[in-house]
């Protein structure tokens, strides 16, 4: 497994990243499962939610004895600095730590600044400057917010939706965040289910050194097909580039 920094956050983490809003479709046997196995193929960074607490409670259960081996990152969409502080504890308690990686804003409208009257990002900055969190991220499928994030300085990593899909602006704003030293966590890299061809995904993704794909296993044979083409990816040559386009043409 590779792994590399992420952004100016200076998180060490695995090229390929598991997102845990999947865990609850096959019990909690089966999720405990499913994370052990990434975990022992050199996946380390895991992406969860507040607003799927029974993801964020399977993904803490998984891991209580593997916590400091691993990086755990999960959201908020608290309203207000009081939100975001009881949503923070919530997640603290139900995923068994005391210390959150990523701990991530998701929004799609608003961006939260430095000495906004909602007080969000100095809750945000207060929790990072206690050693609560390590960095902050922006989680949003607004590409004028993303970019305004990324122009503030003020988030050390930015998860926006990316694959081989994706358009023109968007290849852009992984640039952008790469001139900017801003961490790129992809999500939906397969366009939500829409793409079924993972190793033409997989590929794609490869392309781009600072975007890290968030991969939403369901099961061990969607998570050995993404382990196994992460390390044996195609060729880039002019028939994958063909056929990239060919696919990018037809859904856009």
């Amino acid at each position: 497994m590779e792994y590399v920094r992420l952004g100016k956050s200076n998180l060490m983490i695995s090229r390929v990243a598991m997102g845990a809003t999947a865990l609850t479709e096959g019990g909690d046997e089966k999720a405990y499962e499913l994370v052990r196995k990434a975990y022992n193929q050199g996946i380390n960074f895991f992406d969860t939610s507040r607003k799927t607490p029974d993801c964020e409670k399977l993904l803490g259960d998984a891991i209580g004895d593997i916590r400091k081996s691993v990086m755990v990152a999960t959201k908020t969409q608290g309203q207000s600095g009081a939100e975001i502080l009881n949503d923070f504890e919530s997640s603290l308690n139900v995923m068994h730590t005391d210390l959150i990686d990523l701990y991530q804003y998701e929004t799609d409208s608003f961006l939260p600044l430095e000495g906004g009257a909602d007080g969000i990002y100095q809750t945000l900055k207060n929790l990072k400057d206690s050693g609560k969190i390590r960095a902050i991220g922006l989680v949003t499928q607004d590409l004028d917010v993303a970019e305004r994030a990324i122009h503030s300085g003020l988030y050390d990593t930015l998860q926006f939706p990316f694959s081989m899909l994706s358009t023109d602006e968007t290849i852009a704003l992984v640039k952008l965040c790469e001139d900017n030293d801003v961490g790129f966590i992809a999500m939906q890299p397969l366009c939500g289910g829409v793409v079924d061809n993972i190793p033409l995904a997989v590929g794609f993704l490869k392309q781009f050194e600072n975007v890290i794909p968030l991969w939403g296993a369901r099961n061990n044979d969607e998570l050995e097909q993404i382990l196994y083409f992460a390390e044996h990816p195609p060729v880039i040559d002019e028939k994958f580039k063909q056929d990239v386009e060919y696919l990018r043409m037809f859904f856009n």
